[in-house]
Order: structure tokens, then sequence, then C-alpha cells
């Protein structure tokens, strides 16, 4: 039976987190590992108190109890430390990222918590899906009532394919968006990265006093210049679930001749 390691950026006691394990559950051995609290915005970033430890949680799944782990660390730490110590000679066949509240979209998923905990697994070369649902802003810090069964048909669905397969070598992990008005028969396309970004922060009257915290999160689509193979256009517009396939490469793809050339004048 395959091991499949389930993590979040919402924390340990988050529904999006227990359905995923929910959906995958019949699949293999089941080991969840979370921060013990919300640490949305976390990206790949390796915070935490250096003298916590892994501390073992209850955690029940259709009936059944699952080895779970919890930390109050950023979602890539506890993801680094559990494949250095309880994972370290049992290298896990998946990680599954997810799912979280509000979509994750073009160049912020830098700063996605959900996204950094995949690609820390895919740095020891553990494929990866980083599942969101589509929510209102209001949502991504609390745990608001969801209906999770369409994320959880795709995220089984994707989890399968990946557990039955190898993937290309510049595929490291399937970031997956599900629209929040979705359903088992919604299409599913593959996407590009949109280049550009999805949330964006208001201050109102902004100056030198202004703190970190103020300011409201918004939506903010430039619609004129939207790739219609991207993640932001499958969601915002088509309204179909995006598979973005994210690589641990982020050299650019530019023709190093020419680049060379600009940088010799």
């Amino acid at each position: 039976m395959p091991t499949i390691i389930l993590t979040n950026d919402d924390g340990i006691d988050s529904p999006g987190l227990k359905a995923a394990a929910e959906a995958v559950s019949s699949m293999g051995t089941l080991i969840v590992i979370a921060p013990s609290s919300q640490q949305t915005g976390t990206g790949r970033g390796l915070y935490g108190e250096k003298n916590l430890c892994l501390v073992p949680s209850e955690y029940v799944v259709n009936g059944n109890n699952i080895e779970a782990y919890h930390c109050n660390c950023s979602p890539a730490l506890i993801v680094r430390h559990s494949l250095r110590t309880i994972l370290k000679n049992s290298k896990p066949d998946l990680l599954i990222s997810g799912i979280n509240y509000g979509e994750n979209l073009g160049f912020n998923i830098t700063s996605s918590g959900t996204v950094g905990a995949a690609l820390e697994a895919a740095s020891f070369g553990i494929p990866g899906i980083a599942i969101s649902k589509q929510t209102d802003i209001s949502s991504h810090h609390s745990y608001t009532e969801q209906d999770w069964e369409t994320s959880k048909y795709f995220l089984e669905k994707f989890s399968k394919s990946i557990l039955g397969t190898i993937l290309p070598s510049d595929v490291n992990l399937l970031k997956i968006d599900i629209p929040h008005d979705s359903s088992a028969s919604t299409a599913w396309k593959l996407t590009t990265l949109a280049r550009s970004s999805y949330y964006s922060k208001e201050i109102e009257n902004p100056s030198l006093q202004s703190k970190i915290g103020d300011g409201n999160t918004v939506i903010k689509v430039d619609e004129s210049n939207l790739d219609q193979d991207s993640d932001i256009y499958a969601i915002f517009r088509e309204r179909v679930v995006s598979v973005t396939p994210i690589s641990l490469d982020l050299t650019s793809r530019t023709k190093f001749d020419e680049l060379k050339a600009k940088l010799d004048i």
C-alpha cells in the first residue's frame, strides 16, 4: 500500500484537511502532519521555534484512527522535519497539501503555504498535489462551512493518477484549483501559471505610519492581459477546474544566447 502524507496551511483542525483525508482514505496508509494553527501566507518559509517537536494528535477519518502529528510551525517546516525524522526510513509515495480555503492563482502562489508545503516535499523527490477550493476572502482565516464533495472528487481522481504513473521529470507537483460552483461533471484543463497577481491589498490613505497588517485583501484581475491558457482565466472566466503542473526549477526558459548578448553590452 502506498503511503500518503497530508498537510495544509490552515491548521490541523481544518475541515478541508479532514475532507482531503476522507477523499483518499482507501488509497493507502495515511499520515497527517499539519501546523497546529493557521499558517496562511507563509509560502515555503521555514518558520517555527527551534525547541518545538511533533505532537501526536488524535485524528479519525471515516471511522478509523489515523496517525497524525502537529507542530506550531510553517507547513514547509513540518514537512521537512517529518521527512527527516518519523519518515526518514519510509519515503512517502505522495504528499497532498490542502484542501485549502481559497484559490491559489498566478504570482500569488509563491506566498501560499499550501503550495510551499508541496514544494518542500518535491525537494525530497516526493510528488505532490496542492489543492485549493475557491471561497470568499473572509473564509481564508476561519473555518467556514463549505461543500467539499467536488474537491474530494477531483482530489481522489488526480491522486489515483499520480500513484499510478511517473510524472514527467519537469513536473514536481500539480496545483489544483476548484471553482466554488463546480460539480463532479465540471470540466478540467491543464493550465499555465498566470503572469499576474490575483490577490492584492488595498490600504486606505497609505503613509509611513501605515501598519503591516493594515488594508483589505481584494481580488484584482486585469482581464485585458489575461492568457486564456492560465489558471486565473480557467477559474475567473471559464469556471473549470484548473490543473497547473509546477516545477521546482525556477530557471527562466529564455534563450541563453539572446540573454547573454544583452548582458554583454
